[in-house]
């Protein structure tokens, strides 16, 4: 695999960003791993970060690399500030980066596929919501999201938090009305199976000792409760907290749940 830190001019948002992508790599000889690719065109998971944190983190605290090596699976992994991945009322177009400007500069910079079944998009807490939201909001895109701790929206929960987090929810929606817009997730949902949209699969993952998981309560009854389950949805919740060790296992569970097969005779 090939870890790339790359640097370059957003449109979207007027100014230089930083991403770091894994590349499949065919490689046989490397002590203690193999890897493989699927194609000319890779497989892509769109993996994003949570508040505290950015671009970087998802190689410094798991093991995404060594998961993704043997599906020939290429993983991009944005920084998006503390915009909850959202057209800012007081800030930047980071829905609109994410969700349009970063696939076409990343497939544009490499070789990785823009077929939806290619396509596959997950995040942790601030993340979990955001890939939640862009998801929903574009499910001609992705075949499945993964939502780790978090809910389809984590709005009340922030602004119930603390001073600085009411002060975040107003610079990120201002008095915005959300309804209808790709910050109304549960909508798009309902647009989705009112309109017979394709439906991306959904895997949601929260832990029992998480402060989110009212949140993800709310979400997990909103699924559930849909007629046929057309989104696939599965959750599970495990012991655990809003931790990394928590993520680091339910990434691969994501993994597994995409169903992506492991490139022949490649095994880590």
């Amino acid at each position: 695999m090939a870890l790339i830190h790359i640097g370059f001019f957003s449109e979207c948002l007027g100014m230089a960003v930083q991403c770091d992508v894994i590349l499949p790599q065919t490689a046989s000889g490397q002590i203690g791993m193999a890897a493989g690719v699927q194609g000319d065109r890779h497989p892509t998971l769109w993996l994003l970060h949570g508040a505290s944190d950015d671009h970087t983190i998802w190689q410094r605290r798991t093991s995404i690399e060594r998961y993704a090596a043997p599906l020939g699976l290429a993983v991009v992994m944005p920084a998006v500030q503390l915009s909850g991945y959202a057209n800012m009322a007081h800030g930047g177009r980071f829905y609109d980066y994410v969700a349009q400007e970063l696939p076409e500069k990343m497939r544009y910079f490499f070789p990785l596929s823009d077929r939806r079944e290619d396509n596959f998009i997950a995040g942790l807490s601030m993340g979990g919501a955001g890939c939640m939201k862009i998801g929903l909001a574009n499910p001609n895109n992705y075949a499945a999201i993964g939502c780790l701790s978090a809910g389809a929206s984590n709005r009340r929960a922030s602004a119930e938090q603390t001073e600085a987090g009411k002060r975040r929810q107003t610079m990120i929606y201002g008095d915005r009305n959300l309804e209808g817009t790709e910050e109304d997730p549960f909508g798009n949902a309902r647009k989705i199976v009112e309109q017979g949209l394709p439906a991306p699969r959904i895997y949601h993952s929260t832990g029992a000792s998480d402060f989110l998981l009212e949140n993800a309560h709310a979400t997990r009854d909103f699924f559930q409760a849909i007629p046929g389950n057309p989104f696939d949805y599965t959750y599970e919740e495990d012991p655990g907290a809003h931790t990394w060790e928590y993520w680091d296992e339910h990434i691969q569970h994501f993994l597994r749940f995409i169903g992506l097969k492991p490139v022949a005779g490649v095994r880590n």
